[in-house]
């Protein structure tokens, strides 16, 4: 069994989801969302998202890590922001001994739900199937979607010496 870390990075709400998987079972460790207030200085917050990360990869023994690749948003200010947020996330997991596998938004999609044109109602409904979980903010289902995406390119990234 493999413990795997999904996260869904935002600068205000960055969602994350510990999957233990092998073979055909899957389950959910834990999830959550790691929210920052607009108001608060700019580098606390990324500080926030830097240590809530480091700290459920350390308290749930995560083995990888697991994150959507990034994708151009049309508001630079968004834009920026998740850029960051993304750096924050990935240096807490660097700093864990782990490296970070990355996953378009279309092959999570097509991994979780079979169509790489999903929703994310659609998302969250397979999610919730495939790990028997009720999850219900984006955030939280789509890290799990990321997660389900790793495990389950696992025996490919072996074959490949990945």
């Amino acid at each position: 069994m493999s413990v795997v870390i999904g996260i869904d990075p935002g600068l205000a709400n960055t969602g994350y989801a510990v999957v233990e998987g092998g073979g055909s079972r899957t389950r959910l460790v834990t999830h959550g969302l790691i929210r920052t207030e607009p108001a608060t200085p700019h580098a606390r917050r990324l500080r926030a998202l830097h240590d809530g990360i480091a700290t459920v990869v350390a308290e749930h023994a995560v083995e990888s890590a697991a994150i959507e690749s990034w994708f151009v948003h049309p508001v630079s200010k968004a834009a920026m922001g998740m850029a960051e947020a993304r750096g924050a996330v990935l240096v807490a997991i660097a700093g864990r001994g782990l490296d970070v596998e990355e996953y378009s938004p279309n092959s999570i999609k097509q991994a979780v739900t079979g169509s790489g044109r999903a929703d994310k109602a659609q998302v969250r409904t397979m999610v919730n199937r495939l790990l028997g979980a009720a999850l219900t903010s984006d955030h939280t289902a789509d890290a799990a979607a990321v997660a389900i995406c790793h495990l389950g390119s696992a025996p490919l990234r072996r074959a490949i010496g990945g």
